[in-house]
């Protein structure tokens, strides 16, 4: 497993398991199974209204919590200073831990203009050691301009949509300049038309690997930390085995002129909903 250094020094898994669009139910068998592939990053969130069940995988796992990088989220309608406080409560409760790896903001919703309150919540749990890291989900870079501007704690990460139909180049860049680690989520086009690309199809022939592997590796050789989701074990696997090849130069710059610039998901100027 490749370790990043996150910019306060915390190290992450560039590879994690995602659990979105997982039922509770589901949840408890399929993060055990991706704790027995190798992965020890998992990322919730209180939307995914699966926390119990990635909390009891957790303990029934044999694998002791430090071991462990967890990841979840405060979700739009819980914005706001105290209210802050009061969701990461609830989650830490219902994932049964003393405290989070990773606590972000879902979405900005600037409609609402509370993040910053929101993240100077996130920073007081930071200094209270009930977490070891602080950052954000889909955050434009004005967002970030005003987090770092108003705010005390850099985010070590910015996680949003990600794949080679939408590289996000722009946002990579700032966020490069101020040592914030971009995470993809959707990583893989949600396993739509980036998988049938013809570019993508080629290298994985030439490298006897599926093109999910292909386009992981591409986001691991970018410096991007990733979170494929998947519910199926044999592709848990699948998703894991990305470690024993390398692309080419010629075979990255053949990925990255693939960029559409196309979002799957909402913008996040116009995800208000709460």
């Amino acid at each position: 497993m490749n370790l990043v250094t996150l910019n306060n020094g915390v190290k992450m898994p560039q590879l994690g398991y995602g659990v979105w669009q997982v039922p509770d139910d589901q949840a408890i068998a399929s993060v055990a199974k991706a704790i027995e592939v190798g992965y020890t990053s998992i990322d919730t969130a209180m939307i995914y209204k699966n926390e119990v069940g990635v909390g009891k995988a957790i303990k029934e796992a044999n694998v002791p919590r430090e071991e462990l990088f967890i990841t979840t989220k405060v979700w739009n309608s819980d914005q706001g200073y105290e209210n802050t406080l009061l969701a990461f409560d609830a989650s830490l409760e219902r994932l049964g831990l003393d405290y989070i790896d990773l606590y972000l903001i879902h979405w900005p919703t600037p409609q609402f203009d509370q993040y910053v309150d929101t993240y100077k919540a996130l920073e007081k749990l930071y200094h209270d050691g009930k977490v070891k890291a602080i950052g954000v989900c889909n955050f434009e870079i004005e967002h970030l301009e005003r987090l770092l501007q108003e705010c005390e704690v850099v985010p070590v990460l910015n996680q949003v949509e990600c794949h080679p139909y939408l590289a996000q180049n722009e946002l990579k860049e700032f966020c490069a300049k101020h040592n914030i680690f971009v995470e993809a989520w959707s990583p893989l086009d949600q396993g739509g038309e980036v998988l049938q690309d013809e570019v993508i199809q080629k290298i994985a022939a030439s490298h006897g690997k599926t093109p999910a592997q292909v386009v992981l590796r591409w986001h691991l050789q970018n410096n991007t930390i990733v979170i494929p989701k998947s519910v199926t074990a044999s592709r848990i696997e699948e998703n894991f085995q990305v470690f024993d090849f390398e692309l080419s130069e010629d075979e990255i710059q053949e990925i990255n002129q693939l960029n559409r610039n196309r979002r799957k998901g909402s913008h996040p100027n116009d995800m208000n909903v709460r």
